[in-house]
């Protein structure tokens, strides 16, 4: 993607109402700066919040079932633990692998102190 195509994104979602006019420029910047590779960290694609999300996942000790791992991901990511709950429950009951998926979250993330 040219850089051109990059600037018209992001002045598509300023004129949205997405970007502020204050990440609007530090997105316009990046691109201009960092070419493609900026572009799209700033306008808030994952890949740019990654890593710290992934250091700041705890297991819960007050919101807690079995391990704390629901109410970890609700603290997370600012949704309720029912909802974590029920998606877990509902790839057990489907797949299987919510409860691989589970437990191998309970052995490998430390839990909050």
């Amino acid at each position: 993607m040219s850089i051109s195509d990059e600037l018209a994104k992001l002045a598509e979602l300023h004129e949205r109402g997405t970007l502020s006019a204050e990440e609007y420029a530090r997105a316009k910047e990046r691109v201009l700066g960092g070419g493609a590779a900026g572009a799209s960290a700033a306008a808030g694609s994952f890949a740019g919040n990654a890593i710290p999300a992934i250091n700041e996942f705890k297991r819960s000790r007050d919101d807690r079932w079995l391990g704390g791992v629901c109410g970890g991901l609700a603290q997370l990511t600012a949704t309720p633990t029912w909802l974590w709950r029920l998606m877990f429950s509902l790839l057990t009951i489907c797949a299987g692998s919510g409860l691989l998926v589970y437990l191998l979250l309970w052995i490998f993330v430390p839990e909050e102190s």
